[in-house]
């Protein structure tokens, strides 16, 4: 009995958990600002636009933020330079900034002040394509101007700029992100057409440049911690970074004349598309000018205005200015330096002055001018409501919230409902079982009613048999036993520290460099539970043991790491950003020196502590483990079963990260991502406890490989769901863009399915512990 309502109690799980997982997918974000009909501005930098960006956005905040931003006037922004929260007529401005999207994405964040012929400089931090997940990098480029010099930036006045050094994260997810780009303006100085570099296209460099257009490459450029936007407000969208290029079929549209951009896309970062209604060949044509567009406010405007005082242009010139936004119009024009220099009005982009690469039949080479021009404009948005824009593609948070409360509860009461059944079955199994033996030795029942009792409860017919090791793989699941606690132990605190704000999950590369070195440090947690258990299986080849737990893992990420930055380097040559040699060396540095001892520490401790005590010994001839009619018991099918009611608690918070990962979405709700992990545990270990009680019920006492399998297929189905990612969500182009993401998803499926299984071993051999210590055997 006890089976069939625990199978049905899955099977409640595994409907519910489908029609939760279905919502997210199937639900189309549609735009405010475009459901009237025609097209409504909510992307420029007026005041109307941003009060429409604020009602939009005021949905995708957590509702503490909300609650932060209700009070007192919006668009206040006046944060002195040293962060005291005061602007120079005294007024507090702690309460403006707090609940923006500024606060909450870069909590504790200062303005920076700007005065007039200050330099500003502009960083750029990556090439890269949707279509390809190939970042490249930005001056290897084929005629992009060089980075400058020391002296170059000297001249510029450049030195107290901080150019922060990459750290071990953006190394490795190869972001460009300190680069100082030749691009040298000063606050509010207007620039018209200024020659930056002349270069000259062989026919391999234009032939690569056709290439990164087709594949829709867009560099991405920082200000003052700003990405670049395109922006378009006859369409009302706005896309991070600018194409390379662009590719003519037919007739141009009259948004490519513009420098556009083409179609906007749902995600909002697709960028330029190929014209419908293709001919019989392609016509490229080069960015090659670059209009900037830079948004500012000055530092007490806000204060005046709401006393109602008149900012005089002398003031004005006094004071500081923040930036509150980064545009860009990339032009394509054939100019040479003497036009340029002429040029008194901004560039256009026309059809018949298009900066053409050089098809096959008009030749191989060409020369190409870059050049830039700047233009300020006093805008109407808060510092800090600058960050709003960048929110409108972002899901709205009520239906985040949602998702997650709904996952959680589902999650909670099913689980309780499974801890209630199996704590009364077993409960009444173990009073029947303890009585029945009383009565035999006192006399009061006879033989055939003991019998009778244990046959209908056949757990615990294995006491002799239930702590006995695996006979085949005990180093192995040693090994991934220990792995797991080691990959669940790092994530843990990471996800810990991002919770308390001491990890700014914004910051990809800070929080990719927090897992690695986290990981590196929680060696000992590997080698101490892969010790403890091996002692108990009562291995003898322990060195072999602790070599692997140090090597098996590491060893296959840092074997296919350099194996994919090989393929890299081959495909894109030294324009790839693939990691450089001495970063691979770092890792193997930290491996071999800092993790591999660790390891050992912790097992030396692990073999020198007691050995497990279970409350029943093994008998010398094992049992015979009977055939069982139940399927659900069977392998593979439990551990089929058994995955599936994990990852559907989770699913639906995937698709948010998964998004952030492979999209560039903003995620930055660490609290409820720690809430929904620790829900996600709790449901894979007593899922693994209620297969392994099924399967001791059948007489089934080789439950070891089976219980972390049974944790461990949750990764299986994560593998499965980033194929079904793959398929609808992303459009890759290229044998190596598949390979890449197969590869890296492979990766993250594996230490997934380690720590699942690992805490599906923990949690049933816990059970095991506790319920045959409960039973009294002679």
């Amino acid at each position: 009995m006890i089976k069939k309502g625990a199978m049905i109690i899955l099977f409640l799980l595994l409907i519910v958990g489908q029609l939760q997982c279905s919502h997210p997918w199937t639900i189309i974000a549609v735009d405010a600002a475009t459901t009237a009909g025609n097209p409504v501005d909510s992307v420029s930098m007026t005041k109307e636009a941003a009060m429409l960006r604020a009602k939009h956005v005021a949905k995708k905040k957590p509702i503490p933020f909300q609650k932060q931003r209700t009070g007192g006037r919006q668009d206040h922004d006046g944060l002195d330079a040293t962060g005291s929260g005061h602007n120079d007529n005294g007024h507090n401005t702690d309460e403006i900034i707090k609940g923006s999207f500024t606060s909450l994405l870069f909590p504790g964040t200062i303005p920076e002040v700007y005065h007039e012929g200050d330099y500003l400089p502009i960083f750029v931090e990556l090439v890269e394509s949707r279509k390809t997940q190939l970042p490249v990098k930005f001056f290897q480029i084929p005629g992009v101007c060089r980075a400058p010099s020391k002296e170059e930036i000297q001249q510029a006045e450049l030195d107290n700029v901080k150019i922060k050094r990459n750290n071990l994260g953006q190394k490795l997810m190869s972001s460009q992100s300190t680069q100082l780009t030749p691009y040298f303006i000063k606050a509010l100085k207007d620039q018209f057409c200024t020659s930056l570099c002349q270069s000259h296209l062989n026919s391999k460099n234009v032939k690569f440049l056709k290439r990164l257009i087709d594949k829709q490459y867009r560099v991405h450029f920082t200000l003052d911690s700003l990405p670049v936007l395109v922006r378009s407000k006859s369409r009302n969208y706005a896309l991070r970074g600018f194409p390379i290029g662009f590719k003519q079929q037919n007739e141009l549209s009259l948004e490519e004349e513009r420098g556009g951009g083409g179609r906007e896309t749902t995600n909002g970062r697709q960028g330029l598309k190929v014209m419908d209604g293709a001919s019989q060949q392609n016509y490229y044509y080069l960015y090659n000018h670059l209009r900037f567009v830079i948004y500012y406010r000055y530092q007490d405007m806000d204060t005046r205005e709401e006393e109602g005082e008149a900012t005089q242009e002398s003031e004005k010139k006094e004071q500081g200015i923040h930036i509150t936004g980064f545009d860009v119009v990339p032009v394509s024009i054939q100019h040479d330096m003497q036009q340029c220099g002429l040029a008194k009005s901004a560039l256009q982009n026309k059809k018949d002055t298009f900066q053409a690469l050089p098809n096959e039949n008009s030749g191989t080479s060409a020369d190409v001018l870059y050049s830039y021009e700047v233009t300020y404009q006093q805008s109407d948005i808060a510092w800090a409501d600058r960050w709003d824009i960048y929110m409108m593609e972002m899901p709205d948070s009520e239906i985040h919230y949602f998702a997650i409360v709904n996952s959680l509860m589902i999650a909670f009461l099913l689980t309780g409902a499974v801890a209630v059944i199996m704590i009364r079955a077993l409960k009444k199994d173990i009073a029947k079982y303890n009585s029945s033996d009383v009565n035999i030795r006192s006399g009061i029942a006879d033989d055939d009613e003991h019998i009778h009792i244990m046959e209908e409860s056949g757990w615990k017919l294995l006491h002799g048999d239930v702590f006995r090791p695996p006979m085949r793989g005990r180093i192995l699941l040693s090994v991934c036993m220990g792995t797991g606690l080691q990959i669940g132990t790092s994530a843990f605190l990471t996800l810990l520290a991002s919770s308390l704000r001491l990890l700014n999950p914004m910051r990809k590369g800070q929080t990719l460099s927090y897992i690695v070195m986290l990981y590196v440090l929680s060696g000992s947690v590997a080698g101490y539970g892969s010790a403890r258990l091996y002692k108990f299986f009562n291995g003898k080849a322990w060195k072999r043991a602790t070599l692997l737990t140090a090597t098996a893992f590491p060893g296959v990420l840092f074997t296919l790491f350099v194996a994919l930055n090989f393929f890299l380097h081959l495909a894109l040559g030294k324009a790839s950003a693939a990691v450089s040699f001495w970063t691979m060396l770092l890792m193997f540095v930290l491996w071999v020196c800092v993790s591999a001892p660790l390891v050992y520490v912790g097992a030396f401790f692990g073999y020198k502590a007691p050995k497990i005590d279970v409350p029943t010994k093994s008998t010398q001839i094992a049992r015979f483990v009977p055939e069982s009619s139940s399927w659900f018991v069977r392998f593979p099918h439990c551990s089929l079963l058994a995955g599936i009611l994990p990852f559907t608690s989770v699913c639906i918070e995937l698709s948010f990260i998964m998004n952030a990962l492979w999209i560039n979405q903003i995620y930055y709700i660490m609290g409820f991502l720690t809430v929904v992990c620790f829900v996600f545990t709790l449901s894979c270990s007593t899922i693994s406890i209620v297969m392994c009680y099924c399967q001791l019920c059948n007489e089934d006492h080789k439950w070891w490989w089976k219980s972390f399998f049974n944790g461990a297929s949750t990764g299986f189905y994560l593998f499965l769901y980033s194929l079904w990612y793959l398929g609808t969500k992303l459009e890759l182009v290229g044998f190596l863009s598949f390979v890449v993401y197969i590869s890296y998803m492979g990766l993250i499926c594996f230490a997934f399915a380690l720590y699942c299984g690992s805490v599906g071993l923990c949690s049933s051999f816990w059970f095991c512990r506790k319920i045959y210590g409960a039973v009294k055997v002679d």
